[in-house]
């Protein structure tokens, strides 16, 4: 089996406060390509064109999805869609729209299913650029909050966010997304659906057949059933590594055939929703400043829930994750 992955990210500026919030933070949207063993090289660094995004703020790439032999990656107000192996940019979309874009996916039906989670929305985009679709990840009737003249790429931020959508995918003929603040994840297309996540709040996931695997940002694995709608199995990824105590905000895994699982770390950052981090004290009573761990990638086993291998993300450098690819 290949051992190399794809990690997306950012890097952060070169001069910066420890006190910046994660909206002015990062400089550069960066891809590298690595492997468990070490080999390492960076393939895709971008910056956001000024035109495009607010004053100062952040450029990092979010979530994205591999389909066809493209990568398609989303900064906070891009999407860009690269074709492999050369990782040539062959498609570039921005919306006024676009606020905190947290992923990006393309359809079963050719379209793109983009996540504007600054809005609180999901929109269905086709090939001419166009928004076909929309819904609000509250139910609320789309624009209802929010205005359809205003630019919210020159926003900085619109935290809080009332429910922070972020990863979206297809079960068959039904559109979900998993929801920060709610700790689920719902079906757009068919309300009744809803999987209560509940063990902390959900940020990425990966699809297999009707099994969805979400991570939770206190390190957790949660497996569900898209036709139950239930949570089948949850795997603590700390309890993988009894010996250590590191700690992270977990956000992107991928399945591999083996049945091993790689999870992508964020070290831990200053945030000033404090809310979103008080599971860092409850799980290992770390105070705001202690040392915590790199930004790194964990090859664990599900079957016997073992740490495998742990990859840090340091050359090059990647100092914010949020896919692995």
């Amino acid at each position: 089996m290949d051992d190399s992955f794809f990690v997306i990210g950012g890097q952060q500026k070169q001069a910066f406060s420890h006190k910046n919030e994660e909206y002015t933070r990062f400089g550069t949207a960066t891809i590298a390509e690595y492997t468990i063993g070490g080999a390492a090289r960076l393939v895709v660094s971008h910056v956001t064109p000024s035109e495009w995004c607010a004053e100062g703020g952040s450029v990092v790439f979010k979530s994205g999805s591999l389909h066809g032999g493209h990568l398609y990656a989303c900064t906070q107000t891009e999407v860009l869609v690269y074709a492999l192996p050369d990782f040539q940019l062959v498609r570039t979309l921005s919306l006024p729209c676009f606020n905190d874009v947290h992923h990006v996916l393309p359809s079963s039906n050719g379209t793109l299913l983009v996540v504007s989670t600054g809005l609180d929305m999901i929109l269905r985009i086709d090939r001419d650029d166009q928004i076909v679709e929309c819904w609000d990840s509250l139910g609320r009737k789309p624009w209802s909050k929010w205005s359809q003249d205003e630019d919210y790429r020159r926003w900085l931020t619109t935290k809080p966010h009332d429910s922070h959508p972020n990863f979206v995918f297809e079960h068959g003929q039904d559109v979900w997304v998993s929801r920060f603040e709610q700790k689920d994840a719902i079906c757009l297309t068919d309300p009744s659906k809803r999987i209560d996540i509940g063990i902390e709040r959900p940020h990425d996931g990966h699809v297999e057949g009707d099994l969805a695997y979400f991570t939770t940002v206190d390190g957790h694995v949660v497996i569900a059933n898209l036709v139950s709608c239930k949570v089948e199995r949850v795997i603590d990824l700390h309890a993988c590594d009894p010996d250590n105590t590191h700690t992270g905000w977990a956000r992107g895994l991928k399945l591999l055939p083996s049945g091993q699982v790689l999870v992508a770390f964020s070290t831990l950052r200053v945030t000033k929703f404090r809310e979103n981090v008080r599971w860092v004290k409850q799980r290992v009573g770390l105070l705001e400043h202690a040392s915590v761990s790199p930004t790194h990638v964990g090859l664990y086993d599900l079957n016997s829930e073992k740490l495998v291998s742990r990859r840090t993300l340091d050359d090059p450098q990647i100092d914010v994750v949020f896919s692995v690819l």
